[in-house]
């Protein structure tokens, strides 16, 4: 999919095999600070997609960039700083060419006759200096099944989208697993990982109780050099006392090459553990273009289960 953001007109190529560009919309002042309101259409910096903004979230993000180098700063705690996400829908139109997964958000139905993994299609996770908004040319502006359920058109409105009651129901029912509360990141050789865990439930059985997290990950390559991930290696620790090595070609089936023409991959995974907390970490393999392997550092984080985690939900 290309883009063209020139005189502040924005032309989107949505076909595959011929070149057609279409007139979208008109960006707007990104904002760096002032939080986006519901509706607001944007396209992701990093991706390029298309979306809407359904609502905020305010997390802390753990950035052990940030910490300082000094010998005298080994062993300080990594404070974290408030940032501002958004929760949002992604154009349909454009999953087919993002490289992302579109289904990252999921939860387990938490019933005692369910043993269902619910996933929500085309859902993301957006920071703020992510957003470039935008004002739509098009009468539809955004394909997706959730955005007249969600959202309604006020033509004297800016943006001209507002929040219906079956979006704040929505939210308010689903928020023990769509908050977004804790980011996690660090960069090693140029290549940044970015971890964001979530509690998805837990399944109980007449001998054990089994504890369920996802994880979405972002790597972005920030330096001139290509570079492929060849292996993961993953350690995770249990409060129960387990610690668990795992080790593996790639990540979700693929090995993504990051370069300057798409220096960004995010995927999501999920984790199990049999005790309410734990931690993970671990490494990548990547290759440079000229042959030199590094391990890229996967920062630690927090698997936290949650105490309101029997609420029932259904899908939408």
């Amino acid at each position: 999919m290309f883009k063209h953001f020139g005189r502040s007109n924005i032309l989107c190529l949505c076909k595959r095999y011929y070149v057609r560009l279409i007139e979208v919309g008109q960006l707007n002042v990104p904002k760096p600070i002032e939080k986006y309101e519901t509706g607001q259409l944007f396209f992701h910096r990093i991706f390029g997609y298309r979306g809407v903004i359904l609502f905020p979230w305010l997390a802390r993000v753990y950035d052990r960039d940030v910490v300082i180098k000094a010998e005298n700063a080994t062993g300080k705690d990594i404070k974290g700083k408030t940032h501002t996400y958004y929760q949002t829908l992604i154009d349909e139109r454009d999953c087919p060419f993002i490289r992302a997964q579109t289904e990252a958000v999921t939860f387990l139905g938490n019933q005692d006759t369910s043993r269902s993994l619910y996933a929500i299609p085309g859902l993301d996770y957006v920071a703020q200096e992510d957003i470039l908004p935008y004002t739509a040319t098009e009468k539809q502006p955004l394909q997706h099944e959730l955005f007249d359920k969600f959202l309604m058109y006020y033509p004297n409105k800016e943006p001209p989208f507002g929040a219906q009651e079956t979006l704040r129901s929505w939210q308010k029912k689903n928020h023990p697993w769509l908050e977004l509360s804790d980011v996690h990141k660090e960069t090693t050789e140029n290549v940044r990982v970015t971890v964001i865990p979530f509690y998805m439930g837990y399944r109980e059985s007449q001998t054990n109780s089994v504890y369920w997290w996802r994880y979405c990950i972002r790597l972005e390559n920030l330096g001139e050099q290509s570079v492929q991930l060849r292996e993961r290696h993953w350690r995770i620790f249990s409060l129960s006392g387990t610690l668990e090595t795992v080790r593996g070609r790639g990540v979700v089936g693929q090995e993504p090459l990051l370069s300057k023409k798409s220096p960004a991959f995010q995927y999501s995974s999920h984790v199990s553990l049999q005790a309410p907390s734990g931690h993970m970490w671990g490494t990548f393999r990547m290759e440079r273009e000229d042959g030199h392997l590094f391990d890229c550092r996967i920062p630690p984080f927090s698997l936290e289960s949650k105490p309101d985690d029997k609420v029932t939900f259904n899908t939408v």
